[in-house]
């Protein structure tokens, strides 16, 4: 007996909707069995997502060198973007845009996601200051002396500030808390630390000490932190620029300092890395290699404190107490300043490479060879790695694992 033509419909439906069902629930369970237990799920992909920039040296007016989220075991390589000369200059990124300076003297403005250059202005020297963004302007000094406020979309110059000497480290920023007025603060080689309203360009303060300031103040709690080519650790009022104290480091500073809990962290030339109290002017402990000048700044961890070396290492002591966590060895000077971003550590090397480094044990996770010594210090926001090098390229790393 036949079946009734409505009959045959009913049923070819339902096997159609059974045969559907069945394959989804076997994809579904392939796709369980194929996860990792929960236990072993670790943040993917661009865990930086929640970075909003790094304007500034080292990511913070503290000059922490720290990065939020983490990084995988591998950076991928993304664009690299040709300058007329050596990258020493560190990247600031802000607004989907990489800031950093030449030593052919002109400072550029690269998409960050493309590596297209969007504009670039050209000063009268080497540019090897790292860019500080606030708002819509961007702040760098150059070895001709002057420091550079540019419209940050357009590279059009608002003002510029001359100072008597080379201006090779970078400018940082604050607010100044009584009057909301935004302050530009950075060190001349004119043996000046200078403070400059950000919106006018006009003088505020100036600071003088006993030689040339070769890095970046660090600012924190109303107080300037510099070191100088004196061998002193400044400590300077933020609204006035009088002289708060001076610590004697032992020899002269070339590096910056950071600042975490009225604490500073910085290192000299003779190999000593110290840990100073601001409050009371006193050094809590000394981490010495003699054979190990310091001109990279310092990245602080919860912990601990990660520092280049030119004895080609880098090196990790305690917070605390300044004993000695871990070294690693490159193959040439590390005047790259690390960055800490979750559990590992960014830096380059003279010797030509890139590494992610390990931060609980020192051990190399990755490294990229580029071949040109690596001074510049890596910029690390939006799910990007920011370096410059001394074959004129500023390279671009995208942190998905």
């Amino acid at each position: 007996m036949r079946t009734k033509p409505k009959t045959t419909l009913v049923i070819a439906t339902v096997m159609v909707v059974c045969a559907v069902f069945g394959i989804v629930i076997t994809a579904w369970l392939v796709s369980r069995d194929s996860q990792p237990a929960a236990k072993d799920r670790r943040p993917r992909g661009r865990a930086l997502a929640g970075t909003s920039g790094w304007p500034v040296f080292r990511g913070s007016r503290q000059l922490l060198g720290r990065a939020s989220g983490f990084l995988g075991d591998s950076l991928k390589f993304v664009w690299k973007f040709k300058t007329g000369d050596e990258v020493n200059s560190s990247a600031a990124i802000a607004a989907g845009r990489v800031f950093i300076g030449s030593n052919d003297g002109s400072i550029y403005a690269i998409d960050l996601e493309t590596g297209h250059k969007i504009w670039s202005y050209e000063t009268g020297d080497m540019v090897e200051a790292t860019p500080c963004v606030i708002d819509n302007q961007v702040f760098v000094g150059s070895s001709d002396g002057n420091m550079y406020a540019l419209d940050s979309k357009t590279g059009r110059l608002n003002w510029k500030y001359e100072t008597d000497g080379q201006i090779l480290g970078a400018a940082n920023r604050t607010i100044r808390e009584d009057d909301n007025r935004t302050l530009l603060v950075f060190g001349s080689y004119d043996g000046k630390v200078y403070c400059v309203d950000g919106t006018t360009g006009q003088p505020v303060w100036e600071y003088e000490t006993g030689n040339y300031v070769n890095g970046t103040p660090a600012i924190d709690d109303g107080k300037v932190v510099a070191g100088g080519c004196d061998a002193q650790i400044h400590v300077i009022n933020l609204k006035d620029g009088k002289m708060i104290k001076q610590i004697d480091s032992g020899a002269y500073i070339a590096a910056s300092g950071a600042i975490l809990g009225g604490q500073v962290y910085i290192g000299n030339y003779d190999g000593v890395f110290l840990r100073a109290d601001i409050e009371s002017g006193q050094i809590v402990w000394k981490y010495t290699q003699e054979d190990s000048p310091f001109f990279s700044s310092p990245a602080i961890g919860d912990n601990i404190v990660v520092f280049g070396g030119r004895d080609s290492r880098v090196h990790c002591v305690g917070r605390n107490d300044g004993k000695l966590r871990w070294t690693f060895g490159a193959l040439a000077e590390v005047d790259s300043s690390p960055v800490i971003c979750g559990d590992k550590v960014v830096v380059g090397s003279e010797d030509g490479r890139i590494y992610i480094i390990r931060l609980s044990d020192g051990t190399k996770v990755w490294s990229y060879e580029i071949g040109r010594p690596v001074s510049s210090s890596a910029a690390i926001a939006d799910g990007m790695v920011i370096i410059g090098c001394d074959d004129g390229y500023v390279y671009a790393f995208s942190a998905d694992e």
